[in-house]
């Protein structure tokens, strides 16, 4: 019982985090999962991951929708687009070794660690072009805000595609890569691309678990694990929303860029101990 206690304050501050910068937290509790949990599989982790992932998406999501701070047709293209790549990705769990995955989930962190403190936030003038791949959006927040950008949208469906499916296979939900994709190649704005992030990872996060419901992937007490650690973060995601008014999310992303290559190395170590 104190365990499950343990995991519920645990999903509060993810929740929270996860939402402030339109990461999920699943790159947090993944890799924590991993530590906590050295014999279980690596579907496993994946599955009490993404599951719980999507309840802070789906909260998070309701939260930025009342700031106005979502682009949904962007969202849901962007979505259609990385929900293949999410299923694809939840079915190549099974076949990595649990030593493997830890090294290239060790890998994966860290190298997401360095092109989050790389990439600049700085935002580029729209492009004038008549092609039908160019989309320029425009949306305006509940405090009257205006953003106007433009992107290429098969840039766009190409990279969510890969983002999909790297999250789904590793667990992580994707925003922590997400959101400087789609701030410094899709050229969003950093508080609209972490909403709409947000928006996204919930869809592709029910697609992977829906996924490793229906292969059984939730064993060895995931399932248990999961609904504890989603109430924390449905109600953590309320307070990230909150709290990205006042915050830059680009400057948490960096601070935390240092704890996702310590992590990383951890895991990788782990990893090559069972070599």
């Amino acid at each position: 019982m104190e365990h499950y206690l343990w995991l519920l304050a645990l999903g509060f501050p993810l929740g929270a985090l996860g939402t402030l910068i339109g990461a999920g937290g699943g790159f947090i509790l993944a890799p924590v999962l991993l530590l906590l949990y050295p014999n279980n599989a690596p579907e496993t982790i994946t599955s009490i991951s993404l599951a719980v992932v999507f309840f802070n998406a789906l909260s998070g999501s309701y939260a930025y929708g009342r700031l106005a701070r979502i682009d949904y047709k962007s969202g849901l293209l962007l979505a259609a687009a990385a929900v293949p790549g999410a299923i694809m990705g939840a079915l190549g769990t099974k076949g990595i070794p649990r030593r493997t995955f830890d090294v290239v989930f060790g890998i994966v962190m860290m190298a997401a660690a360095i092109y989050t403190v790389i990439h600049r936030s700085t935002q580029r003038p729209l492009v004038d072009s008549q092609s039908k791949y160019q989309w320029t959006r425009s949306v305006i927040e509940k405090n009257g805000t205006t953003h106007v950008f433009s992107f290429d949208t098969r840039l766009g469906i190409g990279l969510s595609m890969f983002v999909g499916y790297v999250s789904s296979l590793l667990g992580i939900g994707g925003g922590i890569i997400h959101v400087p994709v789609l701030v410094r190649l899709l050229n969003f704005p950093v508080h609209i691309a972490t909403a709409t992030s947000h928006f996204i990872l919930a869809i592709m996060a029910l697609a992977g678990t829906v996924v490793h419901v229906v292969t059984g992937s939730f064993s060895q007490g995931g399932i248990h694990r999961a609904i504890i650690l989603s109430v924390g973060v449905v109600f953590g995601a309320q307070v990230g929303a909150w709290l990205s008014a006042k915050v830059r999310g680009t400057w948490i992303i960096r601070a935390l860029a240092a704890a996702l290559v310590l992590v990383g190395i951890r895991i990788v170590l782990m990893g090559l101990e069972m070599l």
